[in-house]
C-alpha cells in the first residue's frame, strides 16, 4: 500500500490503483484517490476504468477495518481483485468541499468559540457554535472572514505527536469529535506561515493550497440550534 492519494496531493484528479479487495459492497484499492466521509466532509464520488468495464464510484466511506472503501451503485459489477484500473475523481464536487472545508477554518478564527458540529457541501457548509447569544454585527464577521481569505494565506499540513496534542488540547475546537488516534501521530492543518498562524487545528480532510482560492464568501442566516447552540452557513460566491 503506498498510502491515500487525497492525503498527498488534493488536486489529484486521476490516478493507477490496483484493486487489492471486495469488502462491504465496495472496493479496495492500492493508492486510493477518493476522500472517504469523515469530518463533516462527504466522500469523494467519480467512476473506476479498467479493461472491459468501468464502475461509478457513488461514495466512499471508511471500512470496518479501516480501509478506504469505494462504494458501488447497488447491483454494479465491481472491478476483480488483482484488477490494474485508473480512478477518475468527480473534481468540481471535491474542490467545493476543499473551497467550504478551508472557508470553515477561517469561520472558526473569526468566531472563536467552541464548534458542536458542522458540516461540507461542494456549495455551502456550516459550523454549529457554543453561542447562546447571536452576534451583534453579522455583517462585520463576514467581513473579517472575507478580509482572511483576501490574504491568500498559505494552507499547509504538520504533524505532532499524540503526547503533543494532549499538551497542548486548546488545538482542538470541535466539541462533538475528537482527533483520531491510535496511530501516535495526528495531522494538523494550518492556515498562514510563520510562529503565529491565522488558524491550526487536527483535521484529516482536503483543503485549498492558499486561501484565495475560496473566492468571496457570504454568511447566512445565524440560526438558533437549541439554548446553547447556533448555526452559521457560509456560501462561497459572495
Amino acid at each position: 500500500m503506498t498510502g491515500p492519494l487525497y492525503r498527498k496531493d488534493p488536486y489529484l484528479r486521476e490516478a493507477p490503483a490496483t484493486v487489492t479487495a471486495h469488502a462491504e459492497g465496495g472496493v479496495v484499492l492500492s493508492a486510493p484517490l477518493f476522500y472517504p466521509r469523515g469530518g463533516g466532509q462527504p466522500g469523494d464520488t467519480g467512476r473506476l476504468v479498467w479493461q472491459g468495464g468501468q464502475m461509478i464510484v457513488a461514495d466512499t466511506v471508511k471500512s470496518e477495518a479501516g480501509a478506504e472503501l469505494l462504494l458501488a451503485p447497488e447491483g454494479a459489477a465491481l472491478p476483480p481483485v488483482g484488477a490494474e484500473l485508473t480512478q477518475h475523481l468527480d473534481w468540481d464536487r471535491r474542490y467545493g468541499h476543499m473551497r467550504v472545508h478551508t472557508a470553515l477554518h477561517l469561520l472558526s478564527v473569526v468566531i472563536p468559540l467552541p464548534v458542536s458540529g458542522g458540516a461540507i457541501g461542494a456549495d455551502k457548509g456550516r459550523l454549529d457554535f457554543d453561542m447562546p447569544e447571536a452576534p451583534g454585527d453579522k455583517e462585520a464577521l463576514e467581513a473579517a472572514l472575507n478580509d482572511l481569505i483576501a490574504r491568500d494565506l498559505p494552507v499547509a499540513e504538520q504533524w505532532i505527536t499524540e503526547a503533543e496534542l494532549d499538551a497542548g488540547p486548546g488545538l482542538v475546537k470541535t466539541m462533538s469529535a475528537a482527533p483520531p488516534r491510535g496511530t501516535g501521530r495526528v495531522r494538523l492543518v494550518r492556515i498562514g506561515s510563520g510562529e503565529a498562524p491565522v488558524d491550526l487545528q487536527p483535521c484529516g480532510g482536503t483543503h485549498v493550497a492558499r486561501t484565495g482560492e475560496i473566492g468571496a464568501v457570504r454568511l447566512g442566516k445565524i440560526e438558533k440550534k437549541g439554548r446553547q447552540n447556533r448555526r452559521v452557513t457560509v456560501h462561497p460566491g459572495g
